[in-house]
């Protein structure tokens, strides 16, 4: 197997972007990139291929799959298998500097290396797609919306059911009326810390660093801390330094219909408790809470009446609504209830189900979906937006989730000022919004 070299990222940001412009004629007689029509296939390429970034790049194999990258060479030799024309390579920068004819990246590397990769790749013309949550800070979620606005390439965050009929249900039957004013949203998820390990102090070994893995590359913009099988693979998601724990997991999931149908601005506050109140801060400081309840206020806007959503995890669930019939689960895995002042919805279906059967279908009004990645690819091409662009939803959607996280970290009710990107009453929490990046990765 062959890997490329590392280079400097400072010389990589010398790059100018690109503005992607879309046209019919075939992109051989245009020549450069970003002239892609429908009928041709996308060069795209993988970062990030371990995990969910295997099922992400496998997703298109319906187009070129020119380049693979990661930083560890066995995720690079299982997915070399099924592309065998794609280079390999070890650092993304290198990637993006040599293999000029890259159309489109898609990205999958942990929550800390999300921005960092694809704000290269965009400020290169580059489309991409980028795993949920789409960054690990709100500054990197500002930052991402400003620069896929300025370089004009399709974006998509890798939400997937953002793409199905079950949200469109959601949004249409809000519009339509049948549960009244919507006032409050609970969601939540029982991923308990197996899955992801939280509440735990840092490990005081030191293994020795395995001879397929580049811990300073996958290090990034994280600070330097010695390697330990508890960060990698997958596990890396409790930890503050390289993911965004269970509400930055799964938040951008079960949130991402509400978000569309009331149209949710700025919060104008955040509050959160959880287990590591409990802990002693050399725990709570490393790891998120093993379960956690956090609330946002939306004040009225426009037509919309004022709003609170909460979400509930490790177990912590709100009051079983009367409307749901004895003997059916609720509040296990992730799920998400909406209460109405005329009714309530329990996924996307109204409860009791006899009322639902009685309502119906709300009428449809949203076109449907050809499929999440398709979505993307089409939009790559000159199709429309995706549903879950940077632009218009996946951005300010990240970025409030992860306003969550703060709010945790700090156990304090924050007062929010939007467009300043600041809290009015906090600067320890406004230290969190753009937390420091090693020398050599800053934004």
């Amino acid at each position: 197997m062959k890997t490329k070299d590392q280079i400097s990222r400072r010389d990589m940001l010398k790059s100018s972007a690109a503005v992607a412009a879309f046209t019919i004629v075939p992109r051989n007689v245009l020549g450069g990139q970003g002239h892609i029509p429908p009928s041709e296939k996308l060069n795209v390429a993988g970062i990030g291929v371990g995990g969910m970034g295997t099922g992400d790049i496998r997703q298109a194999a319906s187009q070129n799959v020119v380049a693979l990258c990661d930083v560890d060479q066995r995720a690079l030799a299982r997915n070399a298998k099924v592309f065998p024309k794609a280079e390999l390579y070890t650092d993304f920068r290198k990637m993006l500097e040599t293999h000029k004819e890259i159309d489109a990246v898609m990205v999958a590397t942990p929550d800390h290396n999300h921005a960092v990769v694809s704000l290269m790749a965009m400020k290169m013309g580059k489309h991409v797609h980028c795993q949920k949550p789409l960054t690990h800070s709100v500054y990197e979620a500002r930052l991402m919306y400003k620069t896929a606005k300025e370089a004009k390439v399709a974006t998509q965050m890798g939400n997937q059911g953002q793409a199905s009929e079950n949200a469109r249900l959601i949004s249409e039957t809000i519009w339509s009326g049948a549960i009244g004013t919507v006032r409050e949203v609970h969601a939540g998820s029982n991923r308990f810390p197996p899955i992801s390990p939280r509440g735990i102090a840092r490990p005081k070994g030191t293994p020795a660093v395995p001879s397929y893995l580049n811990w300073d590359l996958w290090l990034g913009g994280a600070a330097e801390r010695p390697y330990h099988p508890t960060y990698h693979p997958f596990s890396w998601r409790g930890w503050w330094d390289f993911g965004t724990g269970v509400l930055g997991d799964i938040g951008c999931h079960q949130l991402s219909a509400v978000f569309k149908a009331l149209k949710l601005g700025h919060p104008a506050s955040v509050e959160a408790s959880s287990s590591n109140n409990q802990l002693k801060p050399e725990i709570a400081n490393e790891t998120a809470p093993g379960s956690s309840i956090t609330r946002w206020h939306f004040p009225t806007e426009g037509d919309r009446a004022a709003v609170d959503i909460t979400w509930w995890d490790g177990g912590l669930k709100p009051p079983r609504p009367d409307e749901l019939e004895p003997g059916r689960a609720f509040a296990e895995g992730d799920w998400l209830l909406v209460v109405g002042d005329k009714g309530k919805m329990y996924g996307h279906r109204i409860i009791p189900e006899s009322r639902g059967k009685e309502i119906g279908k709300p009428p449809r009004v949203l076109s449907r979906s050809p499929g999440h990645y398709k979505e993307w690819f089409e939009a790559c091409k000159g199709g429309p937006a995706a549903g879950s662009d940077f632009v218009n939803h996946a951005a300010h959607l990240a970025e409030v989730v992860l306003l969550g996280n703060i709010a945790i970290r700090t156990n304090e009710k924050l007062l929010w000022d939007g467009p300043d990107m600041r809290f009015t009453n906090s600067e320890a929490a406004n230290q969190l919004i753009n937390p420091p990046y090693r020398s050599g990765w800053e934004l």
